[in-house]
């Protein structure tokens, strides 16, 4: 393989150093990088300053080839990514009467007319070509220069990934042509990445897939990154063996979701979904309505923040009195009566403590009603994490998934 392109990336935005708004741009960028064969060494965040725009900018095409920026593209006066650009390649801006007729055509469809600042968006250096943006007005640049390559991006999530996709992508394969390189991911849930790491020690040492472990929401994820002509027999190979060494807690790989996984057997079972849930606050709804198939199987959701709800959805109060709001008895009550009241095959519940004043702060019962009988199952989260809900909801699509295999509904 061909040693790996150096490349830096400057994220643009007052808004981003204040804390305003959360950079994803830089996290999309950054994994889609090294299927191209460009590796990112550095990542930078700067505020709308021109001198300190222009320093970082000098700095990064010292040291890489290809130099991405993302934000500072709008028609506004502290919009500056073009302004650095051309300050650092000492080029003057100048509007391209193409642009500019494409601008007053977007701003005219929408029933508007152009405000003179926008103007600003039609204008380019000489070493630049514009990147089309069907999402927006600000377009993109691809910059060619001392053998050095930037690509300017809309900051917006929507714009930048359309523009990366259908534009920037082609150009770098072209620019920089590789052995094909391909990816996958291995995910799992209910196992901690101690033990994912422990586990996967041996691919460590292996050059060709090149292995990484990453925590998110719906759980443990093992990237698999491999090069050259037999690049899928490699990625096949070790995926096995992953599946092999991982066994129960794998649970999908890609772009796999539980939602869309598990909707998938009931629609192919013909078999219905109800959900009611304290803790999550509408998060399991929300998964579960995230594709559009959602409609075929599940006949809707209550959110249960209070004994009243719990009871007024059909929980016995006495069970409640009994063994308190947070119990396997509260969770199976919760998923028979949801089941019974939207008359689905399969009820899911979800209730637990949030607050860390709480006796047993983190505790959590997910609970599953079907025509089997029913099924609880206690869990502990920790408590203050931004993404526990999160989990808890899809730790609860997890316990279904585990629930259609027990009962040889997964096929």
């Amino acid at each position: 393989m061909s040693t790996p392109i150096p490349a830096e990336l400057l994220s643009v935005g007052t808004e981003l150093l204040r804390g305003e708004i959360v950079d994803t741009n830089a996290g999309y960028i950054a994994a889609q990088l090294p299927l191209l064969g460009i590796e990112l060494q550095r990542m930078s965040t700067c505020g709308d300053n021109l001198d300190y725009l222009r320093d970082v900018l000098q700095q990064a095409l010292g040291r890489a080839t290809v130099v991405i920026t993302s934000g500072g593209l709008g028609p506004t006066e502290d919009d500056l990514t073009r302004e650095a650009i051309a300050a650092t390649l000492g080029e003057t801006l100048t509007i391209d009467p193409e642009l500019e007729k494409n601008l007053r055509m977007m701003f005219s469809r929408s029933g508007r007319e152009m405000p003179p600042h926008n103007i600003k968006q039609a204008m380019v250096i000489p070493s630049a070509k514009a990147l089309p943006n069907p999402r927006g007005t600000a377009p993109g640049w691809w910059v060619e220069k001392n053998g050095k390559v930037i690509v300017t991006l809309p900051g917006p999530p929507r714009e930048m990934t359309t523009m990366w996709q259908n534009e920037v992508i082609p150009r770098l394969k072209a620019r920089f042509p590789m052995k094909p390189i391909l990816a996958r991911t291995v995910k799992t849930f209910f196992v901690a990445e101690a033990t994912v790491a422990q586990l996967m020690e041996p691919f460590f040492s292996i050059d060709n897939p090149t292995l990484g472990i990453y925590a998110k929401p719906d759980g443990i994820q093992v990237r698999l990154i491999a090069h050259g002509d037999n690049a899928k027999e490699l990625l096949d190979e070790s995926e096995q063996k992953i599946r092999n060494l991982l066994s129960a807690y794998v649970w999908g790989k890609d772009d796999d979701t539980l939602a869309g996984l598990v909707g998938k057997w009931l629609i192919n079972k013909n078999l219905t979904l109800a959900t009611i849930e304290d803790m999550t606050g509408g998060l399991l709804a929300d998964a579960i309505t995230s594709t559009a198939e959602s409609r075929n199987y599940y006949h809707g959701g209550l959110i249960a923040t209070n004994d009243h709800a719990k009871i007024s959805g059909g929980v016995p109060v006495e069970i409640i009195g009994k063994h308190g709001a947070v119990s396997a008895e509260v969770a199976e009550a919760m998923a028979v009566t949801v089941r019974t009241s939207l008359a689905t095959d399969i009820g899911v519940s979800v209730t637990g403590i949030t607050g860390a004043e709480s006796k047993q702060p983190g505790l959590v019962f997910i609970g599953i009603a079907d025509s089997h009988g029913s099924k609880t199952w206690q869990q502990q989260y920790q408590v203050g994490r931004a993404d526990t809900r999160e989990r808890v909801a899809i730790a609860a699509l997890f316990r279904l998934r585990e629930r259609l295999i027990e009962l040889k509904l997964d096929v």
